[in-house]
């Protein structure tokens, strides 16, 4: 999960605005629309207890303009604090149900859900000069997301130069944590590397019939490619942490270590930093129920006496998913939307344990 997004309002604490918009744009009407929308939802932050600085903040920054398509309808989030917008970021497309909250911690979930994962995937541009190798995705480490450039000798026989680049990609891939390649360039070269790539590599290797090396060549169709490929890496990643939930659920004596679901025994979990993976079902029925928060991202319980009694002098409400999600991202835990009704814990909420692999079955 693109939980880098998150970063400028994890630790900073509210109370916060949150603004999920939909804006349309290059209509003759789409300057009023701005306006309207800006001074509707400002009135609702207002009228929901939001202060005037931070009301300032939202309405100047939905009212400054942005380069679009003309007539396209997109989607914006912005949350803002103490008369500041921390983070204005946009939607991959409209809101599915614009919206705008005050509160003690960012709505963060719909965010999450709408931007999905992003799988590492090395993507390799090839010709007969050599190629070109780079890395896509937020969780690749390190130095391994710069390109890198593999030239091979001309004087090479054509077999060779594609072995030196099979094992390149290998290396690549091993070093930066992908989980797919995609070769491009004409069906010579993508060939002749495929076949040379270690066995359980060539089974996550796809090629790409569009484009090549040079730059913008057929690039939307490549884009697709690589997009498609990226997508099935997430459903993927989405079913296996789901069958890792399942399997820590339903293991004996040993499940309330392996895995954790309901509203209790998860906010116990973040609380004590035993969270290794979240799984949030954005319209599950516990993902809407409420716990009690303080400031602090450790500062959440089932009632607001338990924070009171820790010192908190006024804690407050706030949706379990957001909640736990802040904790959790703030302790470095994965979180993954599962979009599938069918692969999603019961109530929507679960986690897996921290420890849990390293655990002996019963």
């Amino acid at each position: 999960m693109r939980l880098s997004l998150l970063r400028p309002v994890i630790d900073r604490p509210g109370p916060w605005a949150t603004v999920y918009a939909d804006i349309q744009h290059g209509t003759e009407d789409a300057e009023r629309e701005q306006e309207l929308l800006a001074g509707a939802t400002t009135a609702q932050l207002f009228a929901l207890g939001a202060d005037e600085a931070t009301c300032g903040a939202v309405h100047e920054a939905l009212v400054a303009p942005r380069r679009a398509e003309p007539g396209v309808h997109t989607g914006r989030v912005l949350f803002a604090a103490d008369g500041v917008v921390v983070l204005d970021t946009p939607l991959p497309g409209p809101p599915a149900h614009p919206f705008a909250a005050w509160g003690p911690v960012p709505r963060v979930t719909p965010l999450l859900a709408a931007v999905g994962d992003d799988p590492v995937c090395l993507v390799v541009r090839l010709d007969r000069a050599g190629a070109d190798i780079s890395v896509l995705g937020e969780r690749a480490t390190g130095e391994d997301r710069s390109e890198r450039h593999v030239r091979t000798s001309a004087k090479g026989a054509v077999e060779r130069s594609a072995e030196e680049i099979a094992e390149a990609v290998r290396e690549a891939f091993e070093s930066c944590g992908a989980e797919a390649v995609v070769l491009i360039g004409e069906a010579r070269e993508r060939h002749l590397v495929h076949e040379r790539l270690p066995g359980p590599l060539r089974a996550v290797t796809y090629e790409s019939e569009h484009g090549a090396r040079a730059p913008g060549a057929e690039r939307d169709l490549v884009e697709r490619d690589i997009a498609q490929v990226r997508a099935a890496q997430e459903r993927d990643h989405e079913r296996a942490v789901a069958d890792r939930f399942r399997t820590g659920e339903g293991a004996g004596g040993t499940a309330a270590r392996r895995a954790a679901s309901g509203i209790p025994a998860l906010v116990e979990a973040a609380r004590e930093h035993r969270i290794d993976t979240l799984l949030v079902a954005a319209h599950g029925p516990d993902a809407a129920r409420q716990v009690w928060v303080g400031p602090g991202v450790d500062q959440l319980a089932l009632r607001g006496t338990e924070l009171v009694e820790l010192g908190e002098e006024h804690p407050a409400c706030a949706r379990a998913d957001d909640a736990l999600v802040r904790s959790v991202a703030a302790s470095g835990a994965e979180i993954v939307v599962v979009h599938d009704p069918e692969q999603a814990p019961t109530g929507g909420l679960g986690a897996i344990l921290r420890g849990a692999a390293e655990e002996p079955p019963g």
